[in-house]
């Protein structure tokens, strides 16, 4: 009897490795974390799944000024204050960026008939996804008067970025978000004449020029740290104008991009505009061919 004993107990440990050994999963459940996931085999077990989420959440920059119910939590704040150059970080790496929508920019930052255009306007389809920028916080989500609904995030560095006149919002306020995470969808909403987005840049509540760190044609970010005079945080300065705000390039010039798990050549020549024949021709040993290795940094542009 205890040698059948051991003998079941044996066949259902080969069972149970053997349906291990073929389980696949099957569905995915939510929980209240967004960044974890439960992942459903089809032999009825499960497993915690943690997503990656954005690194700096518990930056200290989130601690002040903090404010959900109103688009500008700097309305007192003395710009005398800040020195007269001011040095953002903006990204660790170059692809710490995500264009918030693909187009070209229609109305750009500046005066407009004679009133300030604090942003610039890209045109898109209603329901057409907006991305965030960058890693950060949701600080407002809500109806915004001439905005419509509007989302403003805000960054590890300080920085914060608006996304106007969207038809749904997909976030909530204090609500952590990645780079190139869906935060809302294209709309007409507020003071708009047609479905676009409007996108702002702006350092304590003064908004600045977006298209001082990104290139709308080359579809990129133009930097991976921005220098700006304090006189140009207001809505008449553009980029390109005298004494304007510049870029600062990765080291070594141009622009260059970190291999990440999953990165093909065609991709990454999508993502920054670029062709896979271009980045070859910009570095040496690099073929169409060429397996990448993680880690490895390649030139872009």
């Amino acid at each position: 009897m205890k040698r059948l004993l051991i003998l079941f107990l044996s066949f259902i440990s080969v069972e149970i490795f053997a349906q291990n050994e073929t389980r696949t999963p099957i569905d995915t459940l939510s929980t209240k974390d967004k960044y974890v996931k439960i992942l459903i085999y089809n032999d009825m077990t499960w497993d915690s799944l943690s997503l990656p989420a954005p690194k700096h959440v518990n930056s200290e920059v989130y601690a002040s000024d903090w404010k959900t119910n109103d688009h500008n939590a700097y309305r007192n704040f003395d710009i005398s204050t800040l020195p007269d150059t001011i040095v953002l970080a903006l990204v660790e790496d170059l692809s710490d960026f995500c264009m918030p929508r693909q187009g070209f920019v229609f109305s750009k930052y500046g005066m407009r008939h004679g009133r300030a255009h604090t942003g610039s306007d890209i045109p898109l389809h209603i329901g057409d996804t907006v991305r965030s920028a960058f890693e950060g916080k949701v600080r407002f989500a809500g109806d915004c008067g001439g905005y419509g609904n509007l989302i403003v995030v805000r960054h590890a560095n300080g920085l914060e970025t608006y996304y106007g006149h969207l038809s749904k919002i997909l976030v909530q306020e204090n609500e952590p978000v990645n780079v190139g995470e869906a935060i809302g969808l294209g709309g007409s909403t507020g003071h708009s004449t047609g479905p676009h987005l409007h996108f702002e840049t702006r350092y304590k509540g003064f908004p600045f020029d977006p298209e001082t760190i990104v290139s709308w044609q080359d579809s990129s970010l133009r930097c991976d740290t921005l220098v700006l005079p304090r006189n140009k945080l207001n809505s008449t300065s553009r980029y390109g104008s005298s004494s304007s705000g510049s870029a600062v390039a990765s080291s070594g010039g141009g622009t260059w991009h970190t291999i990440r798990q999953g990165d093909t050549l065609s991709a990454i020549a999508r993502r920054y505009g670029t062709s896979v024949s271009k980045i070859c021709s910009l570095n040496s040993n690099l073929t169409a061919n060429t397996v990448l290795k993680l880690g490895r940094k390649i030139r872009v542009k």
